[in-house]
């Protein structure tokens, strides 16, 4: 898939453009190689990494295929930008040394590049790319993450003529619509609708999505669902193949059973037939009559 950056912040343009050149171009001969104990992983936005015993087992046969890029820090040391998964699956598989490729970055830059690289992840799921984008715009704006939340919802607002606040016009937002663009996996009002919400998951969904047993659709479809009895039975069974049709359908049945009225007239008639009225007193027996001839009326 071509990508065409934009010409926003000129680095992370480049970054997309390097990494796309990177892709799958396999290591070069008599290239540059370092040993293990000179890497140092770096703070990174991936949390999972799945899949490290079928990466060694392949490593031990064919080596690794893709170098790892590193900057260096000095004293014989140098820090991975992009490739932590192959790094520790070369640990595991016993090597000594790996390919590397090594950039002169600033701190800023090898954390954006880290971002993007994240982001370029086949088995990314929706939620890590939920906050991978939130990091990356984070990082790139110089904005807290709850401020550049902020900052979408706004732009939604304006954009959807429910609030006049004369964002869209602000480098800020251009900066977005541009880095939605680079990035080219969709618009950034689909992200404020489709995927801002994922952040405010149970943790029941949160954890299930981010091990990729469900789809996102599933998973806001689910978070309507406050009984958690409920929503953990119906999740169990959208793990085992309920469609997302009749999921729909069993969690509209469920809100309107939620918004039902309580039944506590069943009270009322369970009171009514353990009542002996010859033993009530005049005046209260005269007003429970009159209540129920005008409720057999009103039934009638």
């Amino acid at each position: 898939m071509s990508r065409k950056p934009s010409p926003m912040d000129p680095f992370l343009a480049r970054a997309l453009s390097a990494l796309e050149e990177m892709e799958g171009k396999p290591v070069q001969a008599g290239g540059k190689t370092l040993p293990l104990e000179a890497l140092v992983p770096s703070p990174q936005p991936r949390k999972r990494f799945e899949g490290l015993e079928a990466l060694a087992h392949s490593i031990r046969e064919k080596g690794v295929l893709q170098p790892l890029l590193v900057r260096p820090l000095g004293d014989g040391k140098y820090a991975i930008v992009a490739g932590e998964r192959r790094y520790r699956a070369a640990l595991m598989a016993g090597l000594s040394e790996v390919p590397v490729r090594v950039v002169d970055l600033s701190e800023k830059e090898a954390r954006l590049l880290a971002l993007v690289e994240n982001l370029q992840r086949e088995d990314l799921n929706p939620y890590e790319e939920t906050v991978g984008v939130l990091a990356l715009l984070s990082e790139d704006l110089g904005k807290p993450v709850e401020e550049v939340v902020g900052l979408l919802r706004r732009m939604r607002k304006e954009k959807r003529g429910e609030a006049g606040h004369n964002v869209m016009a602000s480098p800020e937002a251009q900066r977005v619509e541009e880095v939605f663009q680079a990035l080219g996996r969709m618009t950034w009002e689909s992200f404020v609708q489709n995927r801002l919400p994922l952040l405010n998951l149970p943790e029941d969904l949160r954890a299930t999505l981010e091990e990729g047993a469900i789809p996102y659709t599933a998973a806001l479809e689910l978070k309507k669902v406050k009984d958690e009895a409920l929503r953990k039975a119906l999740l169990e069974e959208v793990k085992a193949g309920l469609s997302l049709r009749d999921l729909k359908a069993r969690v509209r049945a469920a809100l309107k059973k939620e918004k039902a009225p309580a039944a506590w007239y069943g009270d009322v008639i369970d009171a009514l037939k353990k009542t002996d009225f010859s033993a009530l007193p005049t005046e209260k027996r005269a007003r429970v009559e009159a209540l129920l001839a005008e409720l057999k009326e009103l039934l009638g």
